[in-house]
């Protein structure tokens, strides 16, 4: 199951408490205070993990406290602290307060850690209050209590190019033939459920990762069909290939595209204004060259390169991967953060 929201409650560990206690040892003059101190409560750390793909392990678990330290003892024995929590989430994971507002951390490379909720520290014990004129104190310190909070976790998908387009404009059919990903491809809409990556090999030891977005519907950011749930994971992708069903059986193939851009820009400006690719599909349905023409003649006045490609016989494939990873070397040369 793909889980790509959770709240969860974190809570560092308490400190444990400090110890009131007076050495008397037979035969042992000048006892004194000494009680120890308390142990420091663990914290609770979120850490990016190349081996976890999802979020799901805390749908069903949203509480998480860290272990307390342990009480001090006499003989000025200080309480052990507790071992850290750590919580391990997918990389591009992204930490935001309980409204979902204020983005606390962006968890984008492996081994990159947000601590959560800080330990408490570990009270004092009495033979830290002894002073020259107060030789026997009875005063100690109960451990202070762990941070407690609530965050809002949303997953991020991290790839390079992110497929969009209406439901069963071939986009399952195409990450299959191009890379290693096996989604489910069937004649029916909203097959993909789920947001499926690719790894697609260039040639020469070169690759890029591809995102397969479920489709989306005219209405998406009112809530129709799937809704604009899964935008969220093209957001972070350099190029955007937009796949248009050539066939024209559901829909005109370019009023299928304004309608996408559309929804894009009511998602979000940024992601509207991101680089794109027009990229006609299933040409070998076509019964003649002519939709190929007003799609390309229409991307051209729009300024965006066009492709037409057939997953099911692999035409113009590997045209499509050599100038995805041109267009990626641009735009990793214009901006190297992007």
């Amino acid at each position: 199951m793909f889980v790509d929201e959770v709240t969860v409650t974190l809570r560092g560990g308490d400190g444990g408490n400090g110890c009131c206690s007076f050495r008397r040892e037979k035969y042992v003059e000048h006892g004194g205070p000494n009680g120890g101190d308390g142990g420091s409560g663990g914290s609770i750390w979120l850490e990016a993990d190349l081996d976890t793909s999802t979020l799901l392990a805390y749908r069903f678990k949203r509480e998480h406290r860290a272990e307390r330290g342990q009480h001090g003892q006499g003989s000025d024995k200080t309480g052990r602290s507790a071992h850290d929590l750590i919580l391990k989430v997918p990389v591009g994971t992204q930490v935001l307060d309980v409204d979902g507002v204020q983005s606390l951390a962006d968890l984008t490379e492996p081994g990159q850690r947000f601590c959560a909720a800080r330990g408490g520290d570990g009270g004092r014990g009495n033979a830290k209050f002894k002073t020259a004129t107060h030789r026997a104190p009875t005063r100690w310190e109960p451990g202070f209590p762990g941070l407690e909070s609530t965050f809002r976790l949303e997953l991020k998908l991290l790839a390079d190019v992110g497929l969009i387009g209406f439901p069963n404009a071939g986009k399952s059919t195409l990450i299959s033939r191009i890379s290693a990903a096996r989604p489910k491809i069937a004649d029916y809409p909203f097959t993909t459920l789920e947001p499926n990556l690719g790894v697609v090999d260039r040639g020469g030891y070169r690759s890029f990762v591809v995102a397969d977005i479920p489709g989306l519907i005219e209405g998406a950011h009112t809530g129709a069909g799937l809704g604009i749930r899964f935008l969220r994971h093209v957001e972070r992708c350099r190029l955007l290939l937009h796949l248009v069903d050539g066939t024209g059986y559901e829909r005109d193939p370019i009023d299928g595209i304004v309608a996408i851009r559309d929804e894009l820009r009511h998602y979000s400006a940024e992601l509207a204004k991101k680089p794109e690719m027009i990229v006609l599909t299933k040409t070998d349905s076509l019964a003649d060259g002519e939709t190929q023409q007003r799609v390309e003649a229409w991307a051209t006045e729009h300024g965006l390169p066009f492709l037409a490609v057939s997953s099911v016989r692999g035409d113009g494939l590997d045209q499509l991967k050599h100038r995805v990873g041109e267009r990626l070397d641009e735009l990793r040369a214009a901006d190297p953060t992007v």
